[in-house]
């Protein structure tokens, strides 16, 4: 009797060691796992920063180099001029053509009950 008491005393105490084992390996996976996860998170945001950084330095390039065209050169300013706000030279006739204007739907039938 002894004996098999002894017997299912061991095999309690090593379940007892393989379950800590399981937990511990659980707790090590997720140790490593979780700051990984976040480390990634960070690079895909740095990534996104850093991609609306070099939109931004774009544009900033596009209109340091308008500002200087304006500034420099008088054809392009005389283009800009005519375009944007509709100014021409004595004696010029211009002629615009506008896009049609989207039509506004009329309201139906059971809009109007």
């Amino acid at each position: 009797m002894d004996q098999s008491y002894a017997d299912f005393r061991a095999r309690r105490e090593a379940t007892v060691w393989q379950r800590l084992n399981r937990i511990l390996r659980v707790l090590l996976v997720l140790a490593i796992w979780l700051p990984y996860k976040k480390l990634m998170q960070s690079r895909a945001e740095i990534d996104n920063q850093q991609q609306q950084v070099n939109e931004q330095q774009n544009l900033l390039a596009r209109q340091i180099r308008e500002v200087n065209l304006l500034k420099t050169d008088v054809t392009y300013l005389e283009t800009i001029a005519r375009d944007r706000l509709d100014l021409m030279k004595e004696g010029e006739t211009v002629f615009r053509l506008e896009p049609p204007r989207a039509a506004k739907p009329k309201p139906s039938d059971s809009a109007r009950r």
